[in-house]
């Protein structure tokens, strides 16, 4: 399973180069209830088939029959929806809402193919677009970065997929890798226990040979990276935390009672891990919701998880803005 934008972009790119009109439409700001962030992508092509979302709702159907009947922007421009009362309801926008969309008529495949190249390379895009004219520019972006709209120019970013590293192929671990593909996570497998290995029957995963600790440093996790260690094994877990903890990945955590999670920080305190490494760790793993059966566990770590990422992206952004605002102030 690719990533919703990667499928998005390339989807457009070969209907341009079979000879189909595409506009792209990227979402810029919301105000009030929404269902996407801004940087969500739909690609819309003349007869009204579109892949992607921006609302979640009837916008999308809006635009395909504005495509139909020729009634799309012919440049790069930006379009509300939702400035009444009346046109929220009509287009199922919730309590209030409203969007801004950037509405850009791709001209040539060339337009996304340097963001296509950088997801597929693990590399974080910033995609700048000019109101008007429609010129284009590229250039590597550092994580958390978030759609804006600065002046004439509109910053999209497309970065590569969120991966999740599962040590331990037991019943949790086939669970979590099922949940976490849900939620668009490229997931991949370690164990080096054959029998277990033998019984793995999850689709849609990447088996990653070798012990934990050589898989997680042939990886290289990236600040879109999350690792679980579920074994229970503290000679397979550990291994793969002591790796793990210092490198990039935004979530790291091991499963265990509270008692062996203190255990496994002494023990880890004997190796060349620093006091603030071995804080990264969460352990126990995943939020405390009760959970007692693989399913609930599977569903704790997984909301963890994504409330790490998303405290970690306000926390880069708020320190973007006060950075700004210190150099406009100075």
């Amino acid at each position: 399973m690719n990533s919703p934008d990667w499928e998005v972009l390339t989807r457009a790119t070969e209907w341009l180069d079979a000879g189909y009109r595409v506009h792209l439409f990227t979402l810029v700001q919301t105000w009030g209830s929404a269902p996407r962030l801004p940087g969500a992508v739909l690609a819309v092509r003349n007869d009204g088939h579109y892949i992607g979302s921006v609302s979640g709702g009837c916008i999308e159907d809006d635009l395909a029959d504005k495509a139909r009947g020729n009634r799309l922007p012919v440049e790069v421009s930006l379009i509300e929806y939702g400035i009444s009362r009346d046109e929220a309801q009509r287009f199922g926008i919730p309590c209030g809402g409203r969007l801004q969309i950037l509405a850009e008529p791709l001209q040539s495949s060339d337009q996304l193919a340097p963001v296509i190249e950088g997801m597929e390379q693990r590399r974080l895009i910033r995609r700048s677009v000019k109101l008007g004219s429609g010129e284009t520019r590229f250039s590597e972006a550092l994580p958390g970065s978030t759609a804006s709209l600065e002046g004439e120019w509109f910053h999209g970013y497309f970065g590569p997929r969120w991966r999740l590293l599962i040590i331990g192929a037991n019943q949790l671990g086939a669970v979590l890798a099922s949940m976490a593909q849900t939620l668009e996570f490229d997931v991949m497998i370690c164990d080096p226990r054959e029998d277990i290995r033998a019984e793995w029957r999850v689709a849609g995963t990447k088996w990653m040979h070798g012990m934990p600790d050589d898989v997680v440093q042939a990886m290289a996790p990236d600040a879109h990276t999350a690792i679980v260690a579920v074994t229970h094994d503290p000679k397979l877990d550990d291994m793969a935390l002591l790796e793990a903890l210092k490198c990039e990945a935004f979530y790291v955590g091991a499963l265990g009672s509270r008692r062996n999670q203190e255990n496994r920080r002494e023990r880890m305190r004997m190796f060349d891990l620093s006091e603030a490494e071995i804080g990264r760790l969460h352990g126990p793993v995943g939020l405390n919701i009760g959970s007692r059966t693989p399913s609930e566990i599977a569903i704790a770590i997984l909301a963890e998880i994504i409330q790490t990422r998303t405290r970690q992206r306000l926390a880069a952004t708020e320190s973007r803005s006060y950075t700004q605002q210190s150099c406009f102030s100075g």
